[in-house]
């Protein structure tokens, strides 16, 4: 497979849904995703949006960086509440109180609000099969309230909920995988992505608006403030979360999965070192995540059909 191309040509919408303007911390990638997906999207969208950094940083009353319909909701309902929006659109179109044409209904929010909180309703609103697109922004804890751990965490970062000291060096559980959870629902488009790759993030968003029934995109999104880097280096460690299989980038299309970047894997060392939530990380807790990520890559290989 050729080398993902993040300059790769093509048409990108000038308009600006989510403003500047908004609060979000310098360097902020999470901020950046949000605004290529409402670029993929468009106008005729409703978003449904957990607590979190977005809504903090976006909404500060009586002031907005949302160009289209939002919608503030609790922590642990972003995917229940997009349901309910969906569900009252299709009965306002089959009671002929609006045109029956095509509305993006977004649920979004971060991984705590995805892979925690929100993941009842979230697994409910996938299982019932709205037609619906979940975005997690996935920054790898609870940032807005101080860089607490989640379960997307990754094993070994240090957060103020898991520290590394002598006893416990930082995070010791494994992040949870949330698109194969997304994909054991068995729905239509599954997907990951990351701003450090703006037009493969594009396309999956528009691909997962254009699809029948629900579909879910986990974007990595990079977070300077909590993962202890320089604000200039959140894409450069974006891209190297993919190159080194920590993060890799795939979409599942009705089961079938698609490996979006298929190289030989650089070594984790090369993205976990500039970090400052993995500085205490011994030369054996590298080579413990290393295997891991070669496991955990081989075996996205073979479902994609690679050769080896």
């Amino acid at each position: 497979m050729e080398p993902l191309n993040i300059y790769a040509s093509r048409l990108v919408n000038k308009q600006e849904y989510f403003t500047p303007g908004h609060k979000a911390c310098q360097g902020c990638a999470e901020a950046l995703a949000v605004r290529l997906v409402a670029k993929a999207l468009g106008p005729n969208t409703v978003v449904a949006s957990a607590t979190g950094c977005m809504e903090v940083v976006s909404s500060a009353y009586p002031h907005t960086s949302w160009g289209v319909p939002w919608i503030h909701v609790a922590f642990e309902n972003a995917a229940a509440v997009a349901s309910g929006v969906e569900a009252g659109f299709k009965a306002l179109v089959r009671k002929g109180k609006i045109p029956d044409q095509k509305t993006t209904i977004l649920g979004m929010g971060g991984d705590g609000a995805t892979a925690d909180i929100g993941f009842q309703a979230l697994s409910g609103a996938l299982e019932r099969g709205h037609d619906f697109v979940y975005v997690c922004y996935d920054n790898e804890a609870y940032m807005n309230t101080g860089i607490q751990r989640s379960s997307s965490t990754p094993y070994g970062a240090s957060t103020t909920t898991s520290p590394a000291g002598k006893v416990k060096p930082g995070q010791l559980t494994w992040k949870k995988n949330m698109a194969a959870i997304a994909v054991a629902h068995e729905i239509p488009y599954v997907a990951t992505a990351c701003a450090s790759y703006p037009m493969d993030l594009i396309e999956k968003v528009e691909k997962a608006a254009a699809m029948e029934g629900p579909a879910y995109v986990h974007i990595l999104s990079v977070c300077p403030t909590g993962w202890r880097i320089p604000t200039k280096k959140a894409i450069w460690i974006g891209r190297l979360a993919v190159e080194t299989g920590v993060f890799p980038l795939f979409e599942v299309v009705n089961g079938r999965y698609k490996l979006s970047f298929d190289q030989e894997l650089r070594p984790v060392k090369e993205y976990l070192k500039p970090q400052g939530r993995f500085r205490h990380l011994t030369d054996e807790m590298i080579d413990t995540i290393q295997k891991r990520t070669n496991s955990d890559f081989e075996k996205l290989r073979i479902k994609a059909g690679a050769k080896t």
